[in-house]
């Protein structure tokens, strides 16, 4: 901003010497007229005394040249009187020829000119005479001239001490000048570079920016008003800024993916719901064509729709997430400005799962538990009326319908017990113990349980770990539920000679524990529904073996009570592998 000052200060310096110079050269014409009207005023003057002391002295002839000379001495200038015909009578110079010859021939030639006024300049070589006249009369006849005669070195002298005078006056003045435009520009200027600034730093964006004057000038106001419009800006800003957040934080955690495309296909917004529903990153999404990106056929159909028919879309669409299968209700909106502007689609995808789950709960509950308990029921009713019909009579025949029986009852118990574990786990009132376990030994001690039922089919069983021990932070009794649980069904599902190895991995806050059999595996499309209530990949291996469906489901809700994961990889024919993450300390 000094750079602006510089100019103002230099414009206002030359403006100031520009009009300084003018009114200089002005006064001194003004002055330098005015100094040839009065000497050629003085010179009429003092021709006009000479010419009236002649003509009272009787004339020409009453005159000498010492009186002459005299008067030339009194009046400090050159006298010459001559006859009518320009012939020089008497001079007060020096008397030598030449200079008497030039004064003749200028008087000559001024006589010739029978000019009105009777001053002139005659220009020679050496230097410049001003020659002043007056006719001389006696008795009303002109009987000669007398000249004044004066050089012009002191006209000149008299004009350079003129400019002299009025140089030092306007140096003086210009540099008066300078100090005074140099206090009004600061003056003047500073505000304005301070209202320059703040406007740069508002332009910027920084709304705090401010004018800081005390002083009550005519740029007070400007001041002033910039100020006001900073608070005015700042408070606009702070206000946009508190809508903004509103409004992202309202995306961010509306509970439900969103996905925001222009007019042309673009994708220009993507929530943080839409990111954890799929697994994506925002950066794979934005500014890319939606087409281009999603992978989903479903999601880009109704996207299309929305374009044709600029209509709001709803469906129900169903997709497979890692292990789970997941129900969204996906709204497609059309984005229409002012004046029919067409702006895009909006996508908003509700999870609905948990609806759907309990839908299907509702209906499937009723003929899952009816269905599991029909057949342990028909078997126990059916060989007691067996045995009341008169089988019991019979030893062996009665044994083995007893224990069927059992077997039965056996079940139905399992079933009983696993929902109103299943209905706990579920209920908010649900806690964990938490203590101090040594997972190594846990896991240990469930492999010595199922040891037997592993050597009966001829399976291996395996626990793979550096140390022997390991601990962490969880509820006893539920983690054992849950490593009985997958290694059961491991076995179950391992055919006679297979293996099911149990492996632990510790990191520095999680541990990871791999149960991995060489059993049957599990269909790609079947691994989302596996945690199910009542679902069996094989039913009747299950049902043979006296599953009820709801052990795998159990194990999910155990894992995640400890805000651990599970996760499970297979293949068919080759086995399957479940994962189960868990972290060390749960405070």
């Amino acid at each position: 901003m000094n750079k602006f000052r510089s100019k103002l200060l230099l414009a206002l310096i030359s403006l100031i010497i520009i009009g300084l110079v003018g009114l200089g050269i002005l006064l001194g014409q003004l002055f330098k007229s005015n100094y040839l009207d009065t000497y050629n005023e003085r010179l009429n003057k003092e021709g006009s005394l000479l010419k009236l002391y002649i003509e009272n002295n009787g004339g020409l002839n009453s005159i000498n040249q010492e009186q002459v000379s005299e008067i030339s001495r009194m009046l400090n200038v050159r006298l010459a009187i001559t006859d009518n015909d320009g012939v020089l009578l008497y001079d007060s110079g020096k008397m030598d020829q030449t200079n008497i010859n030039g004064i003749k021939e200028n008087i000559n030639e001024l006589l010739k000119e029978k000019s009105k006024q009777e001053t002139k300049l005659v220009e020679q070589d050496e230097y410049d005479l001003h020659y002043s006249w007056k006719p001389i009369l006696k008795a009303g006849e002109r009987e000669g001239y007398i000249f004044i005669i004066t050089k012009t070195s002191e006209l000149q002298k008299a004009y350079g001490q003129i400019w002299l005078i009025l140089s030092i006056s306007l140096v003086i003045a210009l540099i008066v000048f300078i100090y005074l435009g140099y206090r009004i520009t600061s003056r003047y200027a500073k505000p304005i570079e301070a209202a320059t600034n703040v406007a740069i730093e508002l332009a910027e964006g920084n709304y705090r920016a401010r004018i800081e004057s005390d002083e009550l000038n005519e740029t007070s106001m400007l001041s002033s008003s910039i100020n006001v419009l900073a608070q005015n800006l700042q408070e606009m800003s702070k206000s946009q800024e508190i809508q903004q957040d509103r409004l992202s934080a309202l995306i961010e955690n509306m509970g439900a993916g969103l996905l925001l495309i222009d007019s042309r296909g673009y994708i220009n917004l993507i929530n943080k719901g839409y990111i954890e529903i799929f697994h994506v990153e925002s950066t794979d999404y934005l500014n890319k064509l939606y087409y281009e990106i999603i992978e989903k056929e479903e999601i880009c159909h109704i996207i299309g729709e929305v374009f044709r028919t600029e209509q709001r879309v709803r469906k129900h669409l169903l997709f497979p997430l890692g292990i789970e299968r997941r129900y969204f209700d996906v709204h497609g909106i059309p984005i229409i400005g002012t004046n029919n502007v067409w702006k895009g689609v909006l996508l908003v995808f509700h999870d609905i799962t948990e609806i759907k789950k309990l839908e299907k709960m509702r209906k499937d509950f009723v003929a899952n538990v009816s269905h599991e308990l029909k057949t342990p029921v028909t078997s126990i009713k059916g060989f007691t009326e067996t045995l009341i019909d008169g089988a019991m009579n019979n030893h062996d025949t009665l044994e083995a319908f007893l224990s069927i029986i059992h077997k039965e009852s056996d079940r139905m118990q399992k079933l009983i017990q696993d929902l109103l574990d299943f209905s706990k786990i579920e209920q908010q009132e649900f806690k964990l113990y938490i203590q101090n376990l040594d997972l190594y030994e846990l896991i240990s001690e469930v492999i010595t349980m199922l040891d037997k039922k592993a050597k009966s089919k001829d399976i291996r069983l395996e626990l793979e770990f550096k140390r022997e021990e390991l601990y962490i932070q969880g509820d006893h009794d539920r983690l054992k539920q849950v490593f009985i649980n997958l290694i059961t069904n491991a076995i179950l599902y391992t055919p006679a000679r297979g293996y099911v190895k149990i492996s632990l991995f510790d990191y520095e806050k999680t541990v990871k524990i791999h149960v991995k059999d060489s059993g049957v595996g599990i269909k790609k499309e079947e691994i989302p529904r596996i945690f199910e209530r009542f679902y069996r990949v094989d039913r009747a291996r299950s049902r043979d073996s006296g599953g009820t469906g709801l052990g795998l489901a159990i194990v999910k809700h155990l894992v995640e009570a400890h805000h651990g994961n599970i996760t499970v990889r297979s293949t068919v024919g080759e086995g399957s592998e479940f994962i189960i993450e868990l972290h060390k300390y749960l405070n």
